[in-house]
């Protein structure tokens, strides 16, 4: 088992082994149970990070993953992503706001979303994925530049349900800085002060959020913290990390803290 802090909101868990084993014993053996994972991104320069998640998902034991690109991308995605659908682009070359329909519709196929990120820094794709979360109650990941997109919103996205960010230390500055949280992060502040400030958050808005700091891959849910040991950051920046948070969450839903610290060690 892993280690147990003074404080008995943070727990320490070891980077070989997890601290909740029974969510990976009971990780669904059937394709059929295994849930469906629905990923938005991408844009005309852009989807490698779509495509890195497809594969991700369906290794960590998905059972069904299908993407929604925007349809300038038709021609160039690989063969091996097999369940591609493509909705409308705008100038830029992201999703517009008549992609709205598709979002709508996966999200009423999939038991999570994920939004990848590789999004592009359009307005009206930021309009787009806001009108998108007011609608939609299922489990969501944002991670990578999709968290971007929301900045404007965050005090919405902080009080939505079923909600998990994957950020980097300076994206998480940004969080507690645009909701008005009393808190200020600095990139030299102790570990402990971190871990608290999240507890704290976490008790305030019902949001799980993984981020990393001291080399130390962080989660925090509903004021409970684990830490566990983490050399590669650039997993998280590169969406591996999410991917694995959302499909472990598709399996333990109500146990998102569990689910995600699983996810890091198996």
């Amino acid at each position: 088992m892993g280690v147990m802090d003074t404080h008995s909101y943070w727990k320490k868990q070891l980077d070989a082994k997890p601290l909740f084993p029974d969510v990976e014993w009971n990780k669904p053996e059937q394709k059929s149970q295994a849930g469906k994972l629905g990923i938005i991104g991408g844009n005309k320069l852009g989807f490698v990070a779509v495509g890195d998640s497809y594969g991700i998902a369906l290794d960590a034991g998905v059972g069904s993953v299908r993407v929604l690109l925007p349809d300038v991308l038709r021609k160039t995605i690989p063969a091996i992503i097999t369940d591609a659908h493509f909705a409308p682009t705008n100038p830029s070359g992201g999703l517009s706001k008549e992609a709205s329909s598709d979002m709508h519709a996966l999200g009423q196929w999939a038991n999570g979303i994920l939004l990848i990120g590789d999004a592009g820094r359009n307005s009206e794709t930021a309009i787009l994925y806001d009108d998108f979360i007011k609608d939609y109650t299922g489990q969501l990941t944002i991670t990578r530049d999709a968290f971007d997109l929301f900045k404007q919103t965050l005090d919405v996205v902080v009080e939505r349900e079923n909600t998990l960010l994957v950020v980097s230390f300076s994206q998480l500055q940004t969080l507690f800085k645009n909701v008005y949280y009393p808190k200020i992060l600095t990139f030299s502040m102790q570990l402990q002060q971190l871990v608290e400030a999240l507890h704290k958050f976490t008790i305030t808005y019902p949001v799980t959020i993984v981020s990393f700091h001291q080399e130390q891959l962080i989660v925090a849910a509903s004021g409970q913290v684990v830490t566990t040991p983490w050399g590669n950051p650039m997993a998280i920046w590169k969406g591996s990390v999410a991917t694995r948070a959302a499909a472990y969450l598709l399996w333990t839903p109500s146990k998102p803290l569990e689910a995600i610290s699983t996810s890091i060690v198996s």
